[in-house]
């Protein structure tokens, strides 16, 4: 699993940071792609990336501001010319369903695939789970509604001790199933073996939290909690607090100190300001002086989860 950046500007497109979007690679896991925002020209930043349409499982969309929705229309219109694609899910703030609907309606374009659109409640919580993930959204602060994202991956079954067992005479087979699912089982000899007995500790799953524009706030420090790696933005640098916080933003400082309390793993710095062009080290530097595990996301790089 791991994160692939698409756009790491703010605000509007330069020429080395095209604006917001974020691809989750979950291809080993479960064989498909999530989109964080969808800032105009993602669908071209795509084209020149490993990213493929069609694998686009989900898209959840951090709040309306035009750097990071502008590109979804045209996205979603090009993904029905991928060969074998399936349904697609968008999860936004409230609004988020009529732009789409409104974008298509207008353009005279249908869809050649399922696409349901889930406004997310105003108080968060929740928003999807199944075998594999939980995804929570919590409110931010800024001017639009903001939301903040955490992907945490259901922890995993521990390993079955396969030496332990075929040195006490269990041959492979059906029953390691059985034991590695932690049933009880008696063997033809007549001993009875507990599954919980052979099975290591559980794994522990990954989390990542994305978050979508924001003032310092106890949600991203919530959502980040012990996290393997934070997104957080930082649109400006810690001489321009004044501004950054005017305009409901974040600084490098920020942004590592959420990290720093959260007792997040790593943290990636994104949505950066192109009046910073020339400045990525220092930049990075003054991040990492109040937390050192940070990284300054590049479009087309990637972390691994």
């Amino acid at each position: 699993m791991d994160l692939y950046f698409l756009g790491t500007g703010g605000g509007v497109p330069s020429r080395e940071r095209n604006v917001a979007s974020i691809a989750l690679r979950m291809l080993a896991e479960r064989g498909a792609i999530w989109l964080f925002d969808c800032g105009e020209a993602t669908q071209q930043q795509i084209l020149q990336s490993p990213i493929k349409l069609s694998k686009v499982e989900k898209i959840f969309v951090t709040h309306l501001h035009g750097d990071h929705i502008f590109g979804l229309p045209g996205l979603l219109a090009s993904r029905s010319f991928q060969e074998d694609e399936g349904g697609l899910t968008v999860y936004g703030p409230k609004g988020i369903r009529t732009y789409i609907q409104t974008a298509l309606s207008i353009s005279g374009t249908h869809l050649r695939y399922p696409l349901e659109v889930i406004e997310i409640p105003e108080a968060g919580g929740k928003i999807f789970e199944d075998d594999h993930v939980m995804v929570q959204a919590e409110p931010l602060k800024h001017v639009l509604p903001s939301f903040g994202f955490r992907v945490s991956e259901h922890d995993r079954p521990g390993t079955l001790d396969a030496d332990r067992l075929k040195a006490e005479g269990v041959s492979p087979g059906p029953l390691y199933r059985r034991l590695k699912d932690g049933e009880t089982v008696q063997l033809e000899d007549g001993r009875i073996l507990n599954g919980t007995d052979y099975v290591g500790p559980p794994k522990k799953g990954k989390a990542a939290a994305v978050l979508g524009d924001t003032l310092p706030c106890e949600a991203a420090r919530d959502l980040a909690g012990g996290a393997d790696v934070l997104v957080h933005e930082a649109t400006f640098m810690n001489e321009d607090a004044e501004k950054a916080h005017r305009f409901m933003h974040s600084t490098t400082v920020d942004a590592a100190k959420t990290a720093l309390a959260a007792g997040a793993e790593a943290l990636v710095v994104t949505h950066v300001s192109s009046r910073y062009k020339g400045a990525e080290e220092r930049f990075l530097e003054e991040a990492r002086e109040v937390f050192a595990n940070t990284y300054l996301a590049e479009d087309f790089w990637s972390f691994e989860i």
